[in-house]
């Protein structure tokens, strides 16, 4: 994949081009503020070459706040089909649930810690540059910690963690493992969910749109 980097740490840029790189991936361009990410998509996009995937931070010059994941946003109003996978260090509620709601799909949204899960981290690439939706677990659990009211509030404690799981694209058996449960007692615990939720079977992807029907309903 050719891959546009945006990232204000020169240390960390250089590491995630390496290890991108040793992914197999090219970096098409790469920027370390907002204004210069824009300008990178702009200049790919005009020739013709729009990145297969933008690997944006957060917190970026020259606000050193919520800019890069600003810029993310005004680069999906422009092109909405534009796979973007967000990095943090932290959870930026707002513009998180924003473009975690974003109808088209194509995004993720990571904590950098799980940069150092290389087969997790190469597999959330695969995953959005192919259309879909990748949210790191902690922060499902950070917006459920902070929801209101709605459709989530029927779910258990129990059936929250199995969504956060789900979120993080682990399969039953991984549940199963991570939370000591049998096979058969995660699928009780996601029919539930789905059940609770309103999602049929007829639904494409009825993991994610179940971590998404919280977080639409958690913008309003």
């Amino acid at each position: 994949m050719r891959l546009l980097l945006a990232e204000d740490s020169a240390l960390l840029r250089e590491a995630l081009t390496a290890l991108l790189e040793r992914l197999g991936h090219s970096i098409a361009a790469s920027a370390w503020t907002a204004p210069g990410l824009l300008a990178a998509f702009g200049k790919l996009a005009d020739a013709g070459e729009p990145p297969d995937l933008i690997l944006t931070d957060v917190r970026m010059p020259p606000g050193n706040s919520d800019d890069g994941l600003r810029a993310a946003l005004d680069i999906r109003a422009m092109r909405p089909s534009q796979p973007v996978l967000v990095l943090s260090q932290y959870i930026a509620d707002t513009y998180a649930r924003e473009l975690l709601t974003l109808p088209e799909g194509a995004i993720g949204y990571l904590l950098k810690d799980r940069v150092s899960r290389v087969r997790d981290f190469a597999a959330a690439l695969e995953t959005v540059a192919a259309g879909g939706t990748v949210i790191d677990p902690d922060v499902v659990q950070h917006l459920l910690s902070g929801s209101r009211p709605g459709p989530l509030d029927s779910l258990t404690a129990r059936e929250r963690e199995v969504l956060a799981l789900m979120a993080d694209g682990r399969s039953n058996a991984d549940i199963a493992g991570a939370l000591t449960l049998t096979d058969a007692a995660v699928s009780k615990h996601i029919g539930n969910i789905f059940a609770k939720l309103g999602l049929t079977p007829i639904e494409d992807n009825r993991r994610v749109r179940a971590v998404l029907t919280y977080l639409q309903v958690a913008r309003h």
